[in-house]
């Protein structure tokens, strides 16, 4: 592929996963020029290794959208290549090492986050790859990248992580943690994502609670926030949506619903968490959560 072609903006959304971020991704791709390519961390492994289903259904490696963007970024997909960014990975992006992320091989693995890109043809690309280690790699590595900082009620998410949900891929339970781990991990994501603010990122930050709320108006500001010219969102009705096939890597299963789907709030928390658990989650999440106005019962 040629060094000259040019890389697409990159929307990154960030943040602790059931959150909403795959709702927003697969709503904000209904908009023209606009491509969600998934949790791109996750690609290589998951996508290269592990053949799992792309959003549109079919195993990565099948996929005719992965398969044309792998030929133009890289000559084609690799196991040699995916093991060497999974290595890379584990080497650079993590989050301990966001307030001195320099590392001798961050030019390589953000060029290959830039090459995939690229190779989309897209003029926008949502990736929501959640962690705020890779928005700073990417940020550091010099892309264009505007950050959609997704928060939703930690209470809700903590009741979230602890139900047993199957994965559409293979029937298997995804993970589960308790209502401890998951607020902590809240804490971490969204500080991690304040000091990338604090440290000059274009971020905006949009609440699930708003986006299920009022999905027209919130969609319509984000996009203004986002430079994305938008004057109508006909693919949503009130708080019906109306989605077409995508093809993102990994991810929440509602990755691969098309056709209907209704914004409602779920908020089952209220009466599903216990109050032991409440107890905890609220204590370790203070005071960003009354920073994001999560005050009250619900």
């Amino acid at each position: 592929m040629s060094d000259h072609a040019a890389t697409p903006r990159v929307v990154y959304l960030g943040g602790l996963g059931r959150s909403g971020t795959t709702l927003l991704e697969r709503l904000l791709a209904e908009l023209p020029g606009v491509i969600a390519l998934g949790e791109v961390v996750h690609l290589w492994e998951r996508g290269v290794l592990a053949a799992e289903l792309c959003g549109c259904g079919v195993p990565f490696p099948s996929c005719p959208f992965w398969r044309e963007v792998g030929e133009r970024a890289f000559g084609g997909w690799s196991a040699r290549q995916a093991e060497r960014m999974v290595t890379l990975r584990h080497r650079v992006d993590r989050t301990r090492r966001i307030p001195r992320i320099a590392h001798p091989d961050l030019a390589a693995y953000v060029r290959a986050y830039r090459t995939l890109y690229t190779a989309t043809g897209a003029g926008v690309v949502i990736d929501s790859s959640k962690h705020a280690s890779l928005a700073c790699c990417l940020l550091s590595g010099g892309v264009d990248v505007r950050i959609v900082q997704v928060v939703r009620d930690p209470r809700a998410v903590a009741h979230s992580w602890g139900r047993a949900v199957e994965r559409p891929e293979d029937g298997r339970l995804m993970t589960r943690w308790g209502p401890a781990r998951t607020a902590l991990h809240w804490t971490a994501q969204n500080a991690a994502l304040e000091l990338l603010a604090r440290r000059g990122a274009r971020m905006t930050t949009v609440r699930y609670e708003d986006l299920l709320g009022a999905p027209g108006p919130t969609l319509l500001a984000l996009a203004r926030e986002l430079g994305l010219t938008v004057a109508e969102l006909p693919f949503l009705d009130g708080r019906t949506a109306w989605l077409g096939p995508s093809h993102t890597v990994s991810g929440n299963p509602m990755r691969f619903h098309v056709g209907r789907v209704e914004l409602r709030r779920d908020d089952s928390w209220a009466t599903g968490l216990p109050g032991g658990d409440r107890r905890v989650v609220n204590t370790l999440t203070w005071p960003l959560r009354a920073r994001y106005g999560y005050r009250g019962a619900a």
